[in-house]
């Protein structure tokens, strides 16, 4: 099966003022610009086959910037969680809430008022990010490289599930912004092939030449793909 590489945004203006932006309309700050552009120069010695993205605009302002010859398509599988009555409120008094520590210890359980449980979030990014795997391989073959640029709690999510373990373990994942973390699923089982990556060398994750993504067949319908994947 392909590769994917998961890319979590640039740090916006919520991450630098410490406050939990959700699916609002937050932008990078001038170190999530800067951010957006190393991550650029690392990404140019990998081969993309398909690049995708949660519709929020602080990841496709990180895509613009990072891979500004990319057509992203925009996925609403790999959408932040929905946190309802909690986005843009300060971490610290959230921190006070007593649903903070199901969040922080039992996140299986945790439904956020008015908005999302995050089991549920777990459950559609794995299958997104499933499904495009799927897409990715069929139609540039088992070496192929892509990348899904999304958020750090849908990332960890993702991470969990490649790794066999439980949700209620996955807050002890970490992925900084612009980070980058590497999957390739099989038929048997994924392997976890970076984490967390914030500037390490990605030319160890490109096949050799022999074994480089095929020239794609005719393009896969969306329909064929599922819910998981594309134009939603």
């Amino acid at each position: 099966m392909a590769t994917v590489l998961l890319l979590r945004h640039g740090r916006t203006t919520a991450n630098a003022d410490g406050g939990l932006a959700g699916r609002r309309p937050v932008e990078l700050d001038d170190t999530g610009r800067a951010q957006a552009a190393a991550v650029g120069e690392r990404l140019k010695a990998v081969p993309l086959a398909a690049v995708v993205t949660s519709p929020l605009i602080r990841c496709r302002q990180t895509l613009e910037l990072a891979l500004p010859s990319a057509e992203p398509h925009p996925e609403e599988g790999l959408i932040e969680c929905g946190y309802g009555e909690w986005e843009g409120q300060p971490l610290k008094k959230l921190a006070k809430h007593p649903l903070w520590p199901v969040v922080q210890q039992h996140p299986s359980a945790a439904v956020f008022p008015g908005g999302e449980a995050m089991a549920d979030m777990a459950a559609r990014a794995v299958a997104a990010v499933r499904a495009w795997d799927a897409r990715v391989t069929a139609e540039h073959g088992p070496h192929a490289i892509w990348l899904a640029c999304s958020h750090g709690d849908v990332i960890k999510a993702i991470v969990a599930d490649a790794l066999g373990v439980h949700l209620d373990l996955f807050q002890r994942i970490v992925a900084d912004p612009a980070s980058l973390t590497a999957i390739s699923y099989t038929p048997t089982r994924p392997f976890l092939l970076r984490l967390n990556d914030t500037g390490g060398d990605l030319a160890g994750l490109v096949p050799p030449k022999g074994r480089r993504a095929r020239r794609p067949k005719a393009a896969a319908s969306d329909a064929a793909v599922g819910g998981g994947a594309g134009g939603r």
